[in-house]
């Protein structure tokens, strides 16, 4: 089965290569930074992240939870083709997610660590155009 059977407009294969790539990098780091944030103890957690022990630990690990959500949600419903409308909401969210991000580090004086944050917010972007406009995924048919 080639991969063409999972598109609904015709791109080429450069361009669905780099999606799938942006995707998988997106989700990678989004669900390894959740994963990090949801299970480390805040002490632990605080020495790699400052700001991790400034805040409540309700406020740490509900952001577990949304980079959870948004890694799982970029990769999941475009791999598995079930509801693969939700990869563009997904990609919409960790955009938001990352202007978020750079407005937070940036207030608290923290710009070298917003590197990271421009490649995501670029990448969450990317994905967002791409799946919605140039190259989205079909619904499996049941």
């Amino acid at each position: 089965m080639s991969t063409a059977t999972f598109e609904t407009a015709p791109a080429g294969r450069p361009l669905r290569i780099g999606l799938w790539t942006a995707q998988a990098l997106i989700a990678f780091v989004f669900i390894s930074a959740g994963f990090i944030k949801l299970t480390t103890p805040i002490p632990q957690l605080a020495a790699m992240m400052p700001w991790a022990g400034q805040y409540s630990e309700t406020f740490v690990r509900s952001i577990a939870l949304v980079d959870l959500a948004g890694g799982i949600g970029i990769l999941l419903p475009a791999l598995t083709r079930i509801l693969p409308g939700l990869t563009v909401v997904a990609a919409l969210g960790c955009s938001v997610l990352q202007v978020i991000a750079l407005v937070f580090h940036l207030s608290r004086g923290e710009a070298p660590v917003t590197p990271l944050n421009v490649v995501l917010l670029a990448l969450s972007l990317f994905v967002l155009w791409g799946r919605s406009r140039k190259a989205p995924i079909t619904p499996r048919q049941f």
